[in-house]
């Protein structure tokens, strides 16, 4: 994957590839290590989840061929996650049996995620699927303060416990 660091608040990754059913797994971990290297393990299922998913319709549907683009892009409130392929068709929701084995995908998509969409490339250059995940707020933690920071009386005092917030 390849790095933009140009805004410290926005970081980008990108990858082209071939969309094939043994690349998707090679791409999962991929996208995995690198939200794991950004500090967003909460997300990785989810993004792990949608990728396959959108590779996955690329494999099966995307025209002339399958060539595409994966891209994350983590802003301080949320990771996109796209797939830009050559096909100017765009994905929507279909309707599926229970028992249907395929034609989940979309579904999954929005059901795992923020937000999804589609955007068409100019110049018939083909689509871009997307979806987004919002990032986790850090909780942040209560750490005691010293004892002997307080003064004597209020260290007496068992009533009183003094704690502080830790945001690291």
């Amino acid at each position: 994957m390849q790095s933009d660091q140009t805004d410290p608040a926005t970081r980008e990754c990108a990858l082209e590839l071939e969309a094939h059913p043994y690349r998707i797994q090679q791409i999962r971990r991929i996208v995995s290590a690198q939200l794991r290297y950004w500090r967003l393990d909460p997300l990785i299922d989810a993004a792990a989840s949608g990728i396959s998913e959108l590779l996955a319709n690329v494999h099966r549907h995307a025209k002339p061929d399958k060539q595409c683009a994966v891209k994350l892009t983590m802003a301080p409130d949320r990771l996109t996650v796209a797939v830009a392929d050559h096909d100017v068709r765009l994905p929507y929701l279909q309707p599926t049996e229970p028992t249907a084995t395929t034609g989940r995908g979309l579904a999954m998509v929005e059901a795992m995620s923020d937000s999804w969409g589609t955007d068409l490339l100019p110049d018939e250059g083909g689509k871009v699927v997307w979806f987004v995940l919002r990032r986790p707020v850090p909780v942040p933690k209560r750490v005691p303060l010293k004892a002997a920071a307080m003064p004597v009386e209020q260290a007496a005092s068992p009533e009183r416990v003094a704690v502080a917030a830790s945001v690291a």
